[in-house]
């Protein structure tokens, strides 16, 4: 069938953005992740006039999306379902620009750049761990969410409950719902105070069955970890690479194994950068949607709470099917 909706004009500018191979490098790198315009030139050593005009004629050509992040324009590549009109051109772009590596060097100063926003979060924590409670509060309590995500965990059908993982524990709450419906459990947290006040808190109930590890997700990748269900909750938006968690998590899970997230939906609420330490103002579910089938991993329930205060609370479930 023909789609009378597409221009002559649409494939030109289509073309006319894959007709410059610093396009298509730009193109590649945000096939997973998103990057401000500083961070490109960085990653690119590209001057910021030459970079901003390159990301202007891949938005207008339909293959980049920006979004606002407090005072910052973040790029990644456009959603296919935003791009519809194209069909297999852009299909076909993208899967041969996603086959040629990313050189070395490229690499390495991708990799500085998520050490440089991991390093930012975890400073947060290191030196607001006895605010950080009060400060999330002011977004969203636990108590606010944690019946639902109990719900929800006892709800997932898993074809063992042999190991859970909760990423970022915080405070420790959710960990006794878990302790309680899996064997073991690792509470993985790579801020050494916010690991401290989960232990306590665990300890204070007499939970026995809880392993405290410092890192992120890669240290299960390191570990060669097996699990049967992830647990991030109000998480997310505090990692560097959102996406790389989905991967990360992916391959740790077992078949029909569980991956569950609690987080804020997108709002434009910029102080929760400063006063929480948040990296990103909440998701659309479409981003997670997105990140998740590309980490293999397959949409299950959904749910969502308003909250009084205005934000908006999305509850996602994920699952490994080999």
């Amino acid at each position: 069938m023909i789609d009378s909706s597409l221009s002559f004009g649409d494939v030109s500018a289509l073309n006319k953005a894959a007709g410059e191979p610093l396009r298509l490098e730009i193109l590649r790198v945000l096939a997973q992740d998103s990057y401000g315009v500083l961070e490109l030139c960085e990653i690119f050593q590209h001057k910021q006039s030459g970079m901003s005009h390159h990301l202007k004629v891949l938005a207008e050509a339909g293959l980049v999306a920006k979004r606002r992040e407090g005072n910052s324009i973040f790029y990644s590549r456009a959603l296919p379902h935003v791009v519809d009109e194209f069909g297999a051109l852009y299909q076909q772009l993208c899967a041969t620009v996603d086959s040629i590596a990313i050189s070395k060097l490229v690499a390495k100063r991708l990799q500085r750049t998520q050490e440089e926003r991991a390093g930012q979060s975890q400073q947060f924590f290191v030196e607001q761990a006895d605010k950080f409670k009060a400060q999330q509060d002011l977004i969203a309590e636990y108590p606010a969410y944690g019946e639902v995500v109990a719900e929800l965990l006892n709800k997932t059908v898993l074809l063992e409950r042999n190991v859970a993982v909760e990423v970022g524990p915080g405070a420790g709450e959710c960990l006794p719902v878990l302790a309680q419906q899996f064997d073991r459990v690792i509470a993985l947290d790579n801020a050494p105070t916010m690991l401290e006040k989960a232990k306590q808190y665990c300890a204070e109930r007499k939970l026995g069955n809880i392993d405290f590890i410092k890192g992120d997700t890669k240290c299960l990748l390191e570990k060669k970890s097996t699990v049967d269900c992830v647990l991030l909750n109000m998480v997310l938006h505090h990692t560097p690479s959102p996406a790389d968690i989905f991967l990360d998590v992916s391959v740790c899970l077992k078949n029909k194994g569980a991956l569950l997230i609690t987080d804020l939906c997108r709002h434009d609420q910029d102080w929760a950068k400063t006063a929480c330490g948040d990296l990103w103002l909440g998701f659309d579910a479409e981003e997670l949607e997105h990140w998740a089938a590309l980490a293999g991993l397959r949409k299950g329930h959904s749910n969502y709470l308003a909250l009084r205060n205005g934000f908006q609370i999305q509850l996602q479930q994920f699952f490994k099917v080999e």
